[in-house]
């Protein structure tokens, strides 16, 4: 069987759909947690906005996985070093562990906190399995945050290295955009 030269269209609608959500969720984070608890949208909506959001992340992770298990993934352009290779695929799968990695630890300080206002989920609510214990809650919000950031560095990197290949790699094959377009 030959190998497409690009993603799957599910695979691409994926990718940008998580795209879009990783870097909403992030602004969201740091929107939210930068403003004073006096804010009454703090807690009435940009709280349950980010929760309800990094459940869809969560979700979509996981098809992202199952698709990609399920689909054939194009082959690395011919011009990229072996080491860039290797790069790109410790890159991804770290970025598509990390989205189901980060929302868990989300959801687990929620259901964690002994003030929980629940896990929202557009008009759903997600029962909290874990039993309430601050403690936890406080290892389950740092977890949340270093992980959330390392998937924000990793994106910075895939991105770096998508405008590497396509704009100063001159006279080589290692354009990867393409296979995302």
């Amino acid at each position: 069987m030959t190998r497409p030269d690009r993603y799957s269209l599910p695979m691409r609608l994926l990718h940008w759909t998580r795209a879009a959500l990783i870097l909403g969720l992030i602004a969201l984070g740091w929107t939210m947690t930068s403003l004073s608890d006096d804010v009454a949208a703090k807690f009435t909506w940009l709280y349950p906005v980010h929760k309800e959001f990094g459940v869809l992340a969560f979700l979509i992770g996981g098809i992202a996985l199952i698709v990609r298990r399920r689909s054939t993934v194009p082959p690395h352009p011919a011009g990229l070093a072996r080491w860039e290779n290797r790069l790109s695929g410790i890159v991804q799968y770290a970025m598509l562990t990390l989205v189901i990695v980060v929302p868990l630890m989300g959801y687990a300080m929620s259901s964690s906190f002994t003030q929980s206002d629940g896990v929202p989920f557009f008009g759903l609510e997600l029962p909290e399995l874990l039993p309430k214990n601050d403690h936890a809650f406080a290892l389950f919000a740092q977890a949340h945050a270093v992980l959330a950031y390392t998937l924000l560095a990793l994106v910075t990197l895939h991105v770096a290295g998508v405008v590497k290949h396509r704009f100063l790699d001159h006279g080589r094959d290692t354009d990867v955009l393409p296979r995302m377009l």
